[in-house]
């Protein structure tokens, strides 16, 4: 006899599965329930506001902290200062000595290179790294005037002011640059805008500073052979021109060779320093010596009557107000702003760039937008008081970190250190060859140029290698500010390419996952073998008036190809789930592209699924109405849910 299975086991069966598929069904609505009723979002007002009591008052709300933690906030000198001791000091003591035994002689040459007076390279050593040893973050980075920034003022403030017909005129607009530069500073920090000195992409800085390297050695040459006449463009055309002409007139040899004979010097001690780490000092110290020793080589033997330049007269003393001094209501103040924005800009760069490097060493983490506010703060003082634009110096910087520097007090020491000089030696350095500032300057060159990681942009990135060489030429043979300009061009042209064609790529199941990924990178992942079944993901963060229709476009292109590959019964539906992680927000025409596709959609008898709608994204669908018109039901977290919904229900 043949048993037949128990009916009432197969209805408990049957009913168990539907109970399963009951709770499934209720989970997954629960779920797209806290993607739709999820809160309203901050307004663009309101992040900002954030942002500043963030940056000015971190502990608000905590009422036990008081007002002290919003000064140490500002002051980062007041949380460290707690646990200074005398071991650190002594660290920091030397390191700053050491400091200032570079910081002297380069803070010369690179107001030589600024065409200013070497007292203002020396004023600019004192107010700014003080202001920040009291407000920065970072422990080892060392403020001071820099070549780049030196350059960058020389090439653009003599297009406003003659430095030769009217030096007195130059240094005024020089300080309003410094006041205009550390006012764009501080705002950038204040209001967390950050992200625009990103805008000048690494691979531009690094083929910038090698074009300004270059640009700089070129105008050392002026001193190198003790030139009269010279040339005031900064190209590399005019420059070589101006050289050959004054050259066969003008060099003197004697000049020529005490320049040659300290720049050997200081190379050789740069190499020695390099390969034993113990030796750090040598090439700390050796501008310093060079300074000295050309001195009294010079004195002694008068070699001043013989052809070879010295500085003569260099003003000693604290550093002068110069608050009288800055135009900020005169002919020039909209080309002041000009310069400031734009040397504000690089000297950030270089300053976050140094500092993080250097912090990711020491393994502490480096607060890109507290260190605008210091180094704007600092030049804002630093513009009251004869200096010019001050940032932090890499070159510096690795010496105070070999040195063994603890915390910024090296940079008060270092500070402490070039007041004394300008109180007390100021009138030794009479004597000093402009060749051998030119030398200090030719010597520190080198690390200007990083040709090794230029290879690695072109091997990883040619649209990036691209802006490397624009900047790099750009600055050779035209200007440093046309440089820069088609630099920061090519990466918005990288950005807009990028955000105007995305790509929508098809996804698949990985094998034995929940997984949804692209199948065009993984070949393994199954595409949906149920006929009218098709999901999609958007691979851009903006769906926004530059990309709307492209993307509209490439979807109905994907969901027809589709329908012509895959048959389909006539009773069976289709779906199109669409993969919305990627997208971060969204503006009226990228709405209207969605309405206009769903419509496009609904023509072909096509439903829309949405999945992992971001925060911004389901907000503005909701107001748009765009949720309810295609139903809050077809609103999922994840495309696995989807996906199995979508089976689930028999919609296809």
């Amino acid at each position: 006899m043949v048993s037949l299975p128990n009916v009432s086991s197969v209805e408990m069966h049957k009913n168990h599965q539907q109970q399963q598929q009951d709770l499934e069904d209720s989970g997954r609505t629960e779920r797209a329930k806290w993607l739709i009723n999820s809160p309203e979002p901050p307004y663009l007002w309101q992040e900002l506001v954030s942002g500043i009591r963030k940056n000015v008052f971190p502990h608000r709300g905590n009422h036990s902290l008081g007002a002290m933690s919003s000064f140490q906030a500002l002051f980062p000198i007041l949380s460290w200062g707690k646990t200074y001791n005398a071991s650190k000091l002594k660290d920091d003591f030397m390191a700053g000595l050491t400091l200032a035994s570079l910081s002297i002689p380069q803070s010369i040459g690179y107001a030589n290179i600024a065409k200013l007076d070497p007292q203002y390279g020396l004023y600019t050593s004192v107010v700014p790294p003080l202001i920040y040893a009291l407000m920065g973050s970072s422990r080892e980075i060392a403020i001071g005037p820099v070549a780049v920034v030196s350059m960058l003022l020389s090439s653009m403030v003599p297009n406003v002011v003659d430095p030769v017909v009217d030096p007195s005129g130059y240094r005024k607009i020089v300080f309003t640059v410094t006041f205009f530069a550390g006012t764009f500073q501080a705002i950038f920090g204040l209001f967390r805008l950050g992200f625009l000195v990103d805008f000048l992409s690494h691979a531009a800085i690094v083929g910038f500073m090698a074009g300004a390297a270059i640009v700089i050695g070129l105008q050392q040459l002026k001193g190198l052979f003790g030139l009269n006449h010279f040339t005031t463009k900064t190209d590399v055309v005019s420059v070589l021109g101006s050289v050959l002409k004054s050259v066969p007139h003008e060099w003197h040899p004697l000049n020529f060779s005490l320049g040659c004979l300290f720049l050997v010097f200081l190379l050789v001690a740069r190499s020695i320093g390099r390969r034993n780490k113990k030796l750090f000092w040598l090439p700390a110290i050796a501008p310093l010596l060079s300074v000295i020793l050309s001195t009294l080589i010079v004195y002694l033997t008068k070699a001043d009557e013989h052809g070879v330049k010295i500085i003569k007269h260099l003003k000693g003393g604290l550093n002068p107000s110069s608050l009288h001094q800055l135009q900020l209501n005169g002919p020039h103040v909209a080309q002041a702003a000009k310069i400031g924005l734009i040397s504000a800009v690089v000297a950030l760069t270089e300053a976050i760039a140094v500092g993080r490097s250097f912090a990711s060493i020491k393994g502490y983490h480096l607060d890109g937008n507290k260190e605008m506010m210091a180094m704007g703060f600092m030049n804002v003082a630093g513009s009251f008081t004869s200096c010019y634009v001050a940032t932090g110096s890499f070159s510096r910087t690795a010496v105070n970190f070999s040195a063994g520097c603890q915390t910024a007090v090296s940079n008060i020491v270092m500070a402490i250190t070039v007041v004394v000089a300008l109180e007390l030696f100021t009138k030794l350095l009479y004597y000093t060859p402009i060749s051998i500032l030119a030398s200090i300057i030719l010597s520190a060159l080198p690390g200007l140029i990083d040709i090794y990681e230029a290879y690695y942009i072109w091997k990883v990135d040619k649209l990036d290698f691209l802006a490397c060489l624009v900047a790099f030429f750009g600055v050779l043979f035209v200007s440093v500010e046309i440089g820069l300009l088609a630099a920061v061009t090519i990466s918005f042209a990288k950005i807009f390419l990028n955000s105007i064609r995305p790509s929508v790529e098809q996804l698949g199941r990985l094998p034995r996952t929940d997984t949804f990924c692209e199948v065009n990178q993984y070949p393994m992942a199954i595409e949906s073998e149920t006929p009218g079944l098709l999901a999609l993901g958007i691979n851009s963060g903006l769906l926004c008036f530059a990309n709307a229709n492209c993307i509209r476009e490439r979807i109905m292109r994907l969901v027809t190809e589709e329908g012509g590959t895959k048959e389909t019964e006539k009773d069976t539906g289709q779906i199109l789930i669409l993969d919305m992680s990627n997208v971060m927000n969204i503006d009226t025409s990228g709405i209207f592209a969605l309405e206009e596709l769903h419509n496009n959609l609904v023509s072909l008898g096509i439903k829309l699924a949405m999945v992992n709608l971001r925060w911004q994204v389901i907000h503005k669908l909701k107001v748009a109405k765009f949720v309810e018109k295609i139903g809050i039901e077809w609103i999922f977290l994840t495309v696995g849910e989807a996906v199995d919904a979508c089976l689930a229900s028999k919609l296809v």
